[in-house]
C-alpha cells in the first residue's frame, strides 16, 4: 500500500493496525516521493538479522585480511597521521 503522509497522519492507527494484524506494508509518500515505511515487526526483525549476518561476514573478512597482511599499532597509526 502507498499512502501520503497527510492521509497516513489522519489514519495512523489504521495504518499501524494493518501492518501489525494483516502483515501489510505501507510506503509513506510526500509529493509523490517515497519517504518511509510502516512494516510488520517481523519484517524489521528479518532486516536486523540480515544486517547482523552481513556485519559478521565483514568482520570475518577483516580478520582474514589482518591475518594475511598484518596490522598496524595504534601508536604507529597516530604517528603516521600526525595525531
Amino acid at each position: 500500500m502507498t499512502i501520503s503522509t497527510a492521509k497516513a497522519r489522519d489514519s495512523f492507527s489504521s495504518v499501524v493496525s494493518r501492518a501489525a494484524n494483516r502483515k501489510e506494508r505501507a510506503v509513506l509518500t510526500r509529493r509523490g516521493r517515497s519517504l518511509a515505511a510502516v512494516v510488520p515487526i517481523e519484517d524489521l526483525e528479518l532486516l536486523r538479522e540480515i544486517e547482523d549476518r552481513v556485519d559478521l561476514d565483514d568482520a570475518r573478512a577483516a580478520l582474514r585480511e589482518a591475518k594475511k597482511k598484518g596490522t598496524v599499532s595504534w601508536t604507529k597509526l597516530k604517528k603516521d597521521l600526525g595525531l
